[in-house]
């Protein structure tokens, strides 16, 4: 799994024109899925998130959790993490899950990290066309790959 965490003031997800999921002081995290993600990526994923300290303490020091800091998460699957471009100016999607796969795995790591937060998960929808919109801040914009513990 890879994710893309962005500390953020506010964030929204618009499906069809209308607002679906929306936060104000929190996480936006995008994950990406593949084929060889497993319950273990996604438990240690969904506790890395909710345990990073990346809100400011009350000396402005980056020492503080999501949950600590009392903010939400929204979860938005996004599939193009996974993108090769290797070759060529096409990005390829070959190592991004398909949806059968994808979905029951999204699924579980949106439920793994309300569990880590302690209250509900906000979330985009799976395959839809969704806008997303943020005030990212600081800014603060971290990638996990689950692949690349080390």
């Amino acid at each position: 799994m890879i994710a893309v965490i962005q500390r953020v003031s506010s964030a929204s997800v618009t499906i069809d024109g209308k607002i679906k999921s929306s936060i104000d002081k929190g996480l936006l995290v995008l994950v990406g899925i593949e084929d060889a993600d497993n319950q273990e990526d996604i438990d240690w994923l969904a506790n890395k998130i909710v345990n990073l300290r990346i809100f400011n303490d009350a000396d402005g020091v980056m020492n503080v959790n999501v949950k600590d800091e009392g903010g939400d998460i929204i979860a938005v699957s996004q599939f193009t993490l996974h993108a090769s471009t290797k070759k060529g100016n096409r990005p390829s999607y070959i190592k991004a899950s398909k949806p059968e796969v994808a979905i029951p795995l999204y699924g579980k790591f949106v439920q793994a990290l309300a569990v880590a937060l302690g209250k509900p998960v906000r979330t985009g929808e799976f395959g839809a066309d969704m806008k997303v919109s943020l005030l990212n801040d600081g800014p603060v914009t971290i990638v996990i790959d689950t692949k690349n513990r080390v």
